[in-house]
């Protein structure tokens, strides 16, 4: 690939990323209020979500800042896949403590529509991002990019995932559908945190 090409890809990545981490930081707020008000389980879970993929993003503009330099290339990817690993774990641990509490003290959450517009908003423009990141991704041959954008996808099925856990609550009433829906999110935010430390050691390795 010549330099000229590289470094359109490289510009292609970062817009990308700038809006990504624009949309999942309004995401992320308007899903942990509506979160927090409501008491769902679900939308905290994806209001944090959001953040770790914000945080993501911001080291795939690391990442892509420093394509320049492959030394400093392969470090970054390193460091930033454990980095995301850990923070997948962490967010698994809380999701699972926080809705067997919710389950076990039979805790209802509120209905919101709020709620249902952001999640629903996400099932359609996260597919959109990752689909374009992972083309950018592919064409610079970049695991870490690969991995950024696997996690912008997870975001879609993370946000699909709690919708319909929410719109169980506020249609029928099943209160027990909104944390039953974060604990159908745990195994997904698990594999992706494993697989986060893997390439981390992986690459460390090589």
């Amino acid at each position: 690939m010549s330099e000229i090409a590289r470094a359109a890809l490289v510009r292609r990545g970062l817009r990308l990323n700038y809006a990504t981490i624009a949309y999942n930081t309004l995401e992320a707020i308007g899903s942990l209020i509506a979160g927090v008000l409501a008491g769902s389980v679900a939308l905290v879970a994806f209001g944090i979500d959001s953040l770790i993929e914000v945080s993501a993003s911001g080291v795939a503009q690391w990442r892509l800042r420093s394509d320049f330099d492959p030394t400093r290339r392969i470090r970054i990817e390193r460091i930033s896949a454990r980095l995301i690993g850990w923070s997948f774990i962490a967010l698994g641990a809380y999701v699972t403590i926080d809705s067997v509490k919710a389950l076990w003290l039979r805790e209802p959450p509120s209905p919101t529509v709020f709620g249902v517009v952001i999640l629903a908003l996400s099932v359609i423009v996260m597919p959109l991002l990752a689909r374009a990141k992972a083309t950018v991704a592919k064409g610079m041959q970049s695991s870490a990019l690969r991995a950024e954008a696997k996690q912008t996808s997870l975001c879609a099925y993370l946000s699909g995932i709690a919708l319909v856990g929410v719109l169980l609550n506020a249609t029928f009433g099943w209160w027990w559908a909104d944390p039953a829906s974060a604990l159908c999110m745990v195994p997904i935010i698990a594999k992706e945190g494993m697989e986060g430390l893997g390439k981390g050691i992986s690459i460390k390795r090589s």
